[in-house]
């Protein structure tokens, strides 16, 4: 600083030009802060220096929905609306889903997740096989198979997930508004490819999920290494009134970061048993 303040004393035009610059590199750095600030702290996932928390018992968030057919599917909607827009397409020759969204999670007591669905009452079978393009995207990102009472974030709901990480999850929102209760899965082998020894626990993601409701009973379908589908665990217990919302989604589980989920080979059909 004494040989600036040396410099502009002789010579005051030689430092303008630093005053400029440092007024303008400072003028962008706070046009960006709304963005950032855009996201409450409560929405950031759990890390090292982070614990991840519920949202307030008072904050909701629209749905922004698209009433245009996809596939097999009566519209689309943004449930929760995530600080960032989802999006999704449908490939008719490969009968493949693509879903892009960001959104904190779905969990707690309000979702945000890009939402394929179709109106329904009676019996549900839904299954489809789940791929996730990006390998390095965050462990507990989901693809959901949803059958939920109505397209609010807080709305009744059960859920099948597959999980980036592996895990698969059969959970249920008893009202509105309530937390989530769930039963979690975890499958892995050892002498498997990707191990660091031949004793090393390696995951093993399902290669299918399905999601069957029958009467007020929803059940967690699941294929693994090339095995046929078969029901895991027990039944969860839930009531909606018909109709109700059934189909597909999509969260990354970082709040303003949009990742991406493959569904394909997706199976709906409007009774029980069907899920294959």
């Amino acid at each position: 600083m004494e040989n600036l303040g040396a410099g502009f004393a002789a010579n005051p035009k030689r430092l303008i030009p630093v005053i400029i610059f440092y007024v303008v590199a400072k003028s962008c750095v706070v046009a960006q802060a709304p963005a950032q600030s855009a996201v409450p702290a409560w929405a950031q996932p759990g890390s090292a220096t982070h614990t991840q928390v519920a949202p307030p018992s008072d904050f909701r968030r629209p749905t922004t929905t698209f009433n245009t057919p996809i596939g097999i599917f009566d519209g689309q909607s943004d449930v929760g609306s995530a600080v960032v827009p989802g999006s999704a397409a449908y490939d008719a020759a490969r009968s493949v889903y693509t879903i892009n969204s960001a959104g904190y999670n779905v969990w707690y007591t309000r979702d945000e997740f890009r939402y394929l669905w179709k109106k329904m009452s009676g019996d549900v079978s839904l299954a489809a096989a789940i791929s996730f393009p990006d390998p390095k995207g965050y462990g507990d990102r989901k693809a959901v198979l949803i059958i939920r009472q109505s397209l609010d974030d807080d709305s009744k709901e059960a859920v099948v997930a597959l999980h980036g990480a592996g895990m698969i999850q059969l959970a249920r929102r008893p009202e509105k508004g309530e937390r989530m209760k769930d039963m979690e899965y975890r499958i892995g082998g050892r002498g498997m490819p990707g191990g660091e020894s031949p004793d090393s626990l390696v995951t093993v993601s399902a290669e299918r999920i399905g999601i069957e409701k029958h009467g007020d009973e929803f059940t967690l379908w699941v294929g693994v290494a090339g095995e046929p589908m078969h029901q895991f665990g027990a039944p969860i217990t839930l009531r909606l009134a018909p109709p109700f919302y059934v189909g597909i989604g999509f969260c990354s589980h970082l709040p303003a970061t949009v990742d991406t989920a493959v569904l394909s080979n997706v199976l709906l059909e409007n009774e029980a048993g069907k899920v294959r």
